[in-house]
């Protein structure tokens, strides 16, 4: 090599009796980094075998040992900043999701209440039919039968309820209005509707 105290990185038997040597002392250098004793010991094995690999372009000087701690403190060094970056980018997740949960939580929830006071702003009948037919799932003519009116009444109830319906969520989408109403407020699955497409 390019120094005569290179001599363990030219002889396989001496850099492994100086790896035995020196393992233990290295291990308790990482520790003092990594704070687990699995973890140094596998920083301390792939520094050596970052070391042996590297023997034909390495010149490791006069002190061998001194060497070998400037490459774990710099390899745990490493790892830290990188468990730091991970551990960052983990909780900025965590808020992003947090927040995210809680924005949607705060939609349904004002959603919920809107489509409540939109049934409620309609009259009397045309509210108790539309209830009938959406969360109920009753038929148009059991309505008709059960409120002592005729079918076509309850039609045009309903025909009136869609519109006003309609013009309340203009502004939401379709796909989401009906799988929220069906979640939140429809409790027979007969009362599964494309409440916005008739």
């Amino acid at each position: 090599m390019q120094n005569s105290s290179d001599h363990i990185l030219d002889n396989e038997k001496a850099f492994e009796s100086f790896f035995k040597e020196n393992y233990a002392m290295y291990c308790r250098f990482a520790q003092g980094f990594t704070n687990e004793a699995d973890d140094a010991e596998e920083m301390v094995q792939n520094t050596f075998v970052k070391l042996w690999e590297g023997r034909d372009s390495l010149v490791i000087g006069a002190s061998p040992k001194a060497y070998l701690f400037t490459m774990i403190r710099n390899a745990c060094l490493n790892q830290l900043k990188h468990i730091s970056v991970r551990e960052e980018y983990k909780r900025h997740n965590e808020e992003e999701i947090n927040s995210s949960t809680e924005e949607q939580e705060e939609e349904d929830s004002n959603l919920h209440d809107k489509i409540q006071s939109a049934i409620q702003k309609m009259p009397s009948q045309r509210r108790k039919i539309f209830e009938m037919s959406r969360f109920e799932g009753l038929k148009y003519r059991e309505i008709a039968a059960h409120l002592d009116i005729s079918i076509k009444t309850v039609e045009n109830h309903m025909g009136s309820a869609m519109k006003d319906m309609r013009l309340e969520f203009k502004d939401y989408l379709h796909i989401a209005f009906v799988l929220y109403l069906v979640e939140g407020l429809g409790e027979n699955v007969n009362s599964i509707v494309l409440l916005l497409g008739q």
